[in-house]
């Protein structure tokens, strides 16, 4: 048996290999796991709107704050020049003031704090600034005055509040003029005030207590009236006839049918996005829904503000 060797065989071993045909394997494609799809979407969905709500309840919230107090103050300005600045529970026309206008300005230079006083203690109205309760008398009348504010977010206000300490003196000023107060300090809500007597007047500071975005309690600052006493319109709201929105702490549920629609709109903006993600120039998509998804993700992270306590 003769035995190949020498320059033949090594070109025939190293050939060899070259002859042989190659082998692919077809890829089978999966059926999409539809439900996966949209589980993954809507986790993407939900984690963006939380993003969102951080976004706006930290650096959006100061601004509308700011921007809120800014037109108030014109506002209020405008109305003490003219003399039309509610004085009671009741407007010029004799209809209920409208929550959310001004009514008065706080000055607390202790906390360095100047704010338009807004009418109503919901949600909505201390986004704004601080809220005068609705059932209780303005500040400088005879009785006890309530105003609510926040403790951390829309500018937080009151944050500082447990700073104030007791014989700090400040001042707010109505309609009927200046009205001069003097802190007695901080209490809880089972400590119980000496009834007023006749012509005597307290303004009571509400906001939260406990961590920042984290509220615990109330915390409640008492102030006397140390000026003379504006006389007090007849009352129109009896004590505790306001809505639960409007109780410390509380949230307000009120937008909850403007929000549905907000949601349902952004839902399809979402899906119009994706689509378009996919089947378009990435670049269009970006500069045509980047815009108008922030625009609607902002609104309803708005609303969604609403539904968080007052206080907060």
């Amino acid at each position: 048996m003769t035995e190949w060797s020498g320059p033949l065989m090594r070109s025939v071993s190293l050939r060899w290999p070259d002859r042989l045909p190659r082998l692919q394997r077809e890829r089978v494609a999966k059926p999409p796991d539809y439900r996966a799809v949209i589980v993954s979407y809507a986790m993407t969905m939900v984690s963006i709107c939380l993003l969102v709500l951080l976004v706006n309840l930290t650096l959006i919230a100061p601004i509308q704050h700011f921007t809120a107090q800014h037109r108030l103050y014109g506002e209020l300005r405008r109305e003490l020049a003219e003399g039309s600045v509610p004085i009671g529970q009741t407007d010029v026309s004799g209809h209920l003031i409208r929550p959310g206008s001004p009514v008065a300005l706080l000055s607390i230079p202790a906390l360095g704090i100047r704010e338009v006083v807004v009418e109503g203690t919901s949600s909505g109205e201390t986004m704004k600034g601080v809220g005068h309760r609705r059932d209780t008398p303005l500040p400088g009348q005879p009785g006890v005055s309530v105003l609510m504010g926040r403790a951390a977010a829309y500018g937080g206000v009151f944050k500082h509040l447990h700073d104030l300490a007791p014989g700090s003196r400040f001042t707010v000023q109505t309609g009927q003029g200046i009205a001069e107060y003097r802190v007695l300090g901080a209490r809880s809500a089972s400590t119980r005030l000496p009834v007023l007597a006749s012509g005597q007047g307290r303004l009571t500071l509400m906001t939260a207590s406990g961590g920042a975005f984290r509220p615990n309690g109330v915390l409640r600052v008492d102030a006397e009236l140390v000026s003379k006493a504006f006389p007090r319109p007849a009352a129109v709201l009896a004590p505790g006839a306001i809505r639960p929105a409007e109780q410390a702490l509380r949230g307000d549920t009120s937008p909850a049918f403007a929000l549905s629609w907000l949601v349902e709109l952004l839902v399809l903006l979402a899906v119009a996005a994706t689509w378009a993600w996919k089947r378009w120039l990435r670049a269009a998509t970006w500069i045509v829904f980047g815009p108008v998804l922030a625009v609607v993700a902002l609104l309803v992270a708005g609303d969604v503000c609403t539904f968080l306590p007052n206080l907060m």
